[in-house]
C-alpha cells in the first residue's frame, strides 16, 4: 500500500509541474509564434476572428514538439532536486528501496509523455502544417477583399506587388499595380478606382479598373530599361492568378507528408505527391525528416535518464536552478536536432544519423548518471 502511495505521490508531483509548464511554454511560444507564421502566410490581411481561432489551434502542436520534453525534463529536475534536499530519498534508500525503484513512477510516466509525443509528432503535426498551407486559400475563395489592407502591399499574388489606397468591400481606390517579370517591373499601373470580380469556388479572380494610367516597361537584353510606354484607359481589367500561387505552395514537403509517405519514398525513391523519382538530395530530406520524427519522439525518456541524476545531485530547492539545468539541457539536445535540419540536403553527411545522436549522447550520459546513483 505504502508502494502505490508514494509512486502516486511522485508520479503526481512530477505530472501537475508538467502540465503547468506545457501551459506556461506552449503561452509563450503560441503568443510569440502566431504573428509571425500569420505574417508569412496571409501578410498584412485582417482576418475574421474564427480564422486567428484556428491558426492558432493549428500553431499548438508545434510548440507541444517542444513543451513537453522542456516541461518534463523541468519538472524533474525540480521535484528530485527538492526530495533529494529534503533528505526524502536518503529516508527511501535506508528502508532498502533501489533508485531504479523509487524511479519507477517517473520512467512509467516518461514511457506515457513519449507515446504522446510520438503521436504529435508522427500525425498531429504534420496534419497540422498542410492546413495551416490551405487556410490562405480559403480566405482567398470567402474573402478575397480581405487580401487588400488600406496602406499596405499585396506580396502574396505571383508575379504582382499591389498596394491599396482605401478599400470598401469589393471597392478599391487608389490602386498601383507593378506587375513583376522576375525581379523587374514589367507594368506599372495607376488606377483611382476598382473593383473585385470573383466567381464561387474559383480561387483566380479579375480586377476592373477604371482611370488608369499604364506604363509599360521594356528591357535591354543586360536588364537595364529600354523604353517605357504611357497609356491611359477609361476602364481596363487585370486578372490575378492566385491558383498559380496555390500550384507552387502546395508543393508539399518533407514536414507536411504524413509518416507513411515518407517510408514510401524512403523505399522506392518515388515522390508520393507527384510519383516523379527522387533524386539523393530528395530522398535525403524525407528520411531525415522520418529519424527526427521518431528520434524527438524519444525525447521524454531521455530526459527522464538524465534528470533524475542531475536534480538529485543538484540538492536545491530554487527553481532557477532547475530551470537553468533544464534549459541548458534542452538547448543541448536542440542544437543537435537543427544540424541535422542544416545537413538535410547533404547526403554525405547523414543527417538522419545525426538527429540519433542527441538520444545516444544523452541516454548514454543519463545512464552512466544513473548508475552512479544507483551505486550510492
Amino acid at each position: 500500500m505504502f508502494i502505490r502511495i508514494f509512486d502516486r505521490y511522485l508520479g503526481k508531483q512530477v505530472l501537475s509541474a508538467t502540465l503547468m509548464g506545457v501551459l506556461l511554454l506552449s503561452g509563450v511560444m503560441v503568443l510569440g509564434n502566431v504573428y509571425k507564421k500569420l505574417d508569412e502566410l496571409l501578410g498584412d490581411t485582417q482576418l475574421p476572428f474564427s480564422v486567428i481561432a484556428e491558426f492558432i489551434v493549428l500553431i499548438i502542436p508545434f510548440s507541444l514538439i517542444f513543451t513537453i520534453p522542456w516541461a518534463f525534463l523541468t519538472s524533474i529536475l525540480l521535484v528530485f532536486g527538492r526530495l533529494s534536499a529534503d533528505n526524502e530519498l536518503v529516508s527511501m534508500r535506508m528502508t532498502g528501496w533501489s533508485m531504479p525503484r523509487i524511479s519507477a513512477a517517473i520512467f512509467a510516466l516518461a514511457i506515457a509523455l513519449s507515446g504522446i509525443c510520438f503521436w504529435v509528432n508522427v500525425d498531429l503535426a504534420p496534419m497540422a502544417k498542410n492546413r495551416m498551407k490551405m487556410l490562405f486559400y480559403e480566405v482567398a475563395l470567402e474573402n478575397p477583399e480581405a487580401l487588400f489592407q488600406e496602406g499596405r502591399v499585396l506580396e502574396k499574388v505571383p508575379g504582382f506587388r499591389i498596394h491599396t489606397g482605401k478599400r470598401d468591400g469589393r471597392n478599391l481606390e487608389n490602386l498601383e499595380i507593378i506587375e513583376l517579370e522576375g525581379t523587374m517591373a514589367k507594368r506599372v499601373v495607376r488606377a483611382k478606382r476598382a473593383v473585385l470580380e470573383t466567381q464561387p469556388g474559383v480561387l483566380d479572380f479579375t480586377m476592373h479598373l477604371y482611370d488608369a494610367e499604364i506604363e509599360a516597361i521594356s528591357h535591354t537584353p543586360d536588364k537595364k530599361v529600354d523604353k517605357i510606354e504611357f497609356l491611359k484607359a477609361a476602364e481596363t481589367a487585370l486578372s490575378f492568378p492566385l491558383s498559380r500561387l496555390r500550384d507552387q505552395t502546395v508543393r508539399v514537403n518533407a514536414s507536411m507528408k504524413t509518416t507513411d509517405a515518407l517510408w514510401q519514398e524512403v523505399n522506392k525513391h518515388v515522390d508520393t505527391v507527384t510519383t516523379k523519382p527522387m533524386d539523393n538530395i530528395q530522398v535525403c530530406l524525407s528520411r531525415t525528416e522520418l529519424s527526427k520524427r521518431y528520434s524527438f519522439s524519444l525525447a521524454c525518456f531521455t530526459f527522464a535518464l538524465v534528470g533524475i541524476p542531475l536534480g538529485v545531485t543538484a540538492q536545491r530547492r530554487e527553481t532557477s536552478t532547475g530551470f537553468a539545468l533544464s534549459l541548458i539541457t534542452a538547448v543541448v539536445y536542440i542544437v543537435f536536432i537543427i544540424l541535422g535540419d542544416t545537413l538535410n540536403d547533404k547526403p554525405n553527411a547523414m543527417p538522419h544519423l545525426v538527429m540519433w545522436l542527441p538520444n545516444v549522447l544523452f541516454i548514454s550520459i543519463g545512464g552512466w548518471l544513473f548508475y552512479k546513483l544507483s551505486r550510492k
